[in-house]
């Protein structure tokens, strides 16, 4: 640090070796006293600390700023909790008492949330910001807001020329623009734990929050954008001055270039251009997103050690993002090692893939679904949290997210896991077409597994009775609503209230994917009132209604095709009132999705008494409109006099957005 320090006091005419005293600044070299330089140097040295003490309290206000937000957050979870599931006791359940109870318990925190969801639930500004609510959006700008007013405040905009010492008629002209530079360099820098922490699996905001991870990765990938642009700008600044506005030239800019804090700086800013590169939907989709995930993790750390080797001087803002990324590894390598330390063959213990069952569901327009089933010997995982999956046999350095779509039942200590995927590209594609080898030779076949999770919360645990569910499923997303509809049907039904299932599927064969679970909910429909409405959206309705002979149970099973009456006739001929119907409403070379809004307004409006919430899975224009018609769906107002029928909550996977 001693040679950063020389080279500092040289750029700024300070000769800290003959100096009467060395006056400390927190984040920056230490400035000789008193200053012996020519009056325009030292003023403008007055301005350069100035400033920089000023950045380091703005810097500071900024993190007490959103400690005391996590702060009050957590204590906010605690004075106005949700009313959970748990705490109901069991036994016949008074929906009316309830929801009368609840209501006074919780009033006010569900007249807030419906007037969040009314404004600040449907997406915003899609174009630049992606499949992103304008609650993020509207953080984000909150965010930015507080960086750009603090980036000009406090900083003396004025120019001071000031002699060179041994070259006579030259001058160096300094500006406010170095204290500005320096500026939003040490903002870029105290952006950094931050950026690190909203893109932790491990995630400490989850712990704080309640929030799954994957709800800050918009936070995170915006905040990275931010990153670029003041670190550029930082760049281009110092550029100017040291190549333009300080003399003689080029002697001066060569000089700079040459040192080894410049060169480490030089290095920073290009592995943050490569990071945004990399980063952006042109360079995920060219580079592959596994490429893009495991270059993202390594350049990040490599450039945080840059940023190290610029400027040592800012280590506060720079150890805790090393050690938030070094504990986010350590405990998923651990949560790895823990969840497969099984007893092996021979009786010892020791490290253990899953092996998994493949079934293999062919559509060579689609690309081909396979289903995974497995036993384990594991602690349950909560209802909505998911795990993610290493195809061993594949490869050993990719790992995908999954869903279990089964619940977590422990009996006698193995947890069973069901899962399914549609092969489109890359690892998905690869495992496919292993299980089609496999499984062209043999009967069955398995593919062993290695596990990393759970990870993200409990969806379910506000379902107290009084709260009525809709699933809407678009595709393999149904493995994110069948554990809370199967779940639900292993609970004591409740008078009034109402449950349905959406599932928009290509083809009417692909209900054969969970088709073990839809009998499931067929026998528990009757006495829970669950409702099941499957539409097909690529297959055309035919003169003969009926549906895959696979489907159980076919004289209860209702087929509707499009254009036939409401009250659907049977496979047998018979008309019934039945809870698990088919519509076709697409045909050969054409898509109809499902009427979202009118499903869910008729949903909404058929309740009889309590909240709603709607669990949704699928495409993200699915999930897009879905948050619109929600958003409408809700009234503040309404909750507020005691209507908790206009109290409507999305809970969405938005893993993969963009």
């Amino acid at each position: 640090m001693a040679t950063v320090e020389n080279q500092l006091a040289a750029r700024h005419i300070q000769d800290l070796n003959t100096a009467a005293s060395l006056e400390k600044h927190w984040g920056y070299v230490d400035r000789a006293v008193p200053c012996t330089n020519d009056p325009g140097s030292c003023a403008y040295l007055d301005q350069v600390y100035g400033a920089h003490d000023l950045t380091m309290v703005y810097t500071g206000i900024m993190w007490a700023i959103i400690g005391g937000i996590l702060l009050l957050w957590t204590i906010g979870r605690r004075v106005f909790p949700t009313p959970r599931a748990d705490e109901v006791p069991s036994g016949a359940v008074d929906s009316e008492r309830l929801t009368k109870m609840i209501s006074r318990r919780s009033r006010v925190r569900m007249t807030a949330e419906s007037l969040v969801r009314r404004y600040l639930l449907p997406d915003s500004a899609r174009f630049i910001f992606g499949r992103t609510t304008r609650l993020q959006v509207l953080i984000l700008t909150v965010l930015a807001a507080y960086l750009l007013i603090f980036s000009f405040v406090g900083i003396v905009y004025q120019t001071w020329i000031t002699p060179i010492k041994n070259s006579p008629g030259l001058y160096n002209t300094r500006t406010s623009l170095g204290p500005w530079s320096d500026r939003v360099g040490v903002l870029a820098y105290a952006l950094t734990p931050l950026s690190v922490m909203l893109s932790s699996r491990e995630s400490i905001l989850s712990l704080l929050t309640g929030l799954p991870y994957q709800s800050f990765n918009f936070l995170h990938r915006w905040l990275g954008y931010v990153i670029v642009i003041q670190g550029s700008l930082h760049t281009i600044g110092w550029t100017i001055i040291e190549v333009k506005l300080y003399q003689p030239q080029p002697k001066t800019a060569h000089d700079w270039i040459i040192q080894l804090y410049i060169i480490w700086g030089v290095v920073a800013q290009i592995l943050l251009l490569i990071l945004f590169a990399l980063s952006t939907p042109w360079g995920i989709r060219l580079t592959g997103y596994e490429f893009f995930r495991k270059a993202h993790y390594v350049l990040a750390m490599v450039y945080i050690g840059a940023c190290w080797g610029h400027w040592a001087n800012l280590q506060c803002f720079l150890i805790p993002g090393l050690a938030i990324w070094g504990l986010d590894r350590g405990i998923r390598l651990l949560r790895t090692a823990l969840i497969h330390y099984q007893y092996l063959a021979d009786g010892s213990m020791g490290f253990r893939a899953a092996p998994a069952s493949l079934t293999r569901f062919p559509d060579s327009e689609h690309g081909d679904v396979v289903r995974m089933d497995f036993n384990h010997h594991q602690d349950p995982w909560k209802i909505g949290q998911h795990f993610y999956l290493c195809f061993a046999e594949s490869t050993v350095w990719q790992s995908h997210p999954f869903t279990p779509l089964n619940l977590p039942k422990v009996e006698d200590g193995v947890v069973s896991h069901s899962y399914i995927f549609r092969a489109k590209k890359g690892e998905t594609k690869k495992v496919a077409a292993l299980a089609e080898k496999k499984l062209a030779v043999a009967p069955s076949a398995t593919t062993p597994l290695i596990l990393s999770g759970s990870y993200g919360e409990s969806i379910v645990d506000h379902l107290t009775p009084d709260v009525n569910v809709l699933c809407v499923a678009g595709g393999t997303g149904i493995t994110y609503v069948l554990p809370v509809l199967l779940g639900l049907a292993e609970q004591r039904a409740v008078k009034d209230r109402k449950i349905q299932l959406v599932w928009a599927v290509r083809k009417r064969d692909d209900t054969r994917w969970v088709e073990k679970e839809l009998e499931t909910l067929r026998k528990a429909a009757k006495a829970h009132k669950i409702e099941v409405h499957i539409y097909v959206t690529r297959e055309a309705s035919s003169k003969n209604p009926s549906i895959s002979e696979d489907l159980p149970e076919k004289d209860d099973l209702a087929v509707k095709e499009a254009g036939l009456p409401a009250s659907a006739v049977s496979v047998d001929g018979v008309r019934s009132e039945s809870s698990l119907d088919v519509q076709k409403i697409g045909g050969h070379g054409f898509d109809r999705h499902p009427d979202l809004n009118k499903l869910v307004k008729e949903f909404v409006e058929g309740t009889v008494r309590g909240s709603t919430t709607v669990y949704a899975s699928g495409p993200g224009s699915m999930i897009s409109d879905l948050r619109s018609i929600i958003a409408s769906s809700n009234s503040g107002t309404k909750v507020w006099q005691g209507n908790e029928r206009y109290d409507v909550r999305l809970v969405c996977d938005d893993r993969l957005e963009w």
